[in-house]
């Protein structure tokens, strides 16, 4: 079986994703709110102890995902990212 991702790191960081914007998108019917904020600030603190070279290196892949999107509001998703869990600045 040949993989579709040209790497593990891709793989992962598409799966990461995929779980987020299920989270994002969730009613309060569907999602316990006060578990998905324990997801989302779980998720802000692994990528916040990323060396900057990994940090950089899933900026590039966020990028790379949002040109590639074909869904607009997953693309806005993926481009607010980076900001969003504190991989990068959100300032003009």
């Amino acid at each position: 079986m040949t993989s579709s991702y040209p790497s593990l790191t891709r793989a992962l960081a598409e799966a990461l994703v995929d779980v987020l914007w299920f989270i994002e998108g969730s009613e309060d019917e569907q999602m316990d709110q006060d578990d998905a904020v324990k997801v989302i600030e779980g998720v802000a603190h692994v990528v916040s102890t990323l060396s900057s070279n990994q940090q950089q290196e899933l900026i590039a892949l966020l990028g790379a995902m949002a040109a590639a999107e074909t869904n607009p509001a997953r693309r806005e998703f993926l481009e607010e990212f980076p900001a969003g869990f504190g991989l990068i600045d959100d300032l003009p």
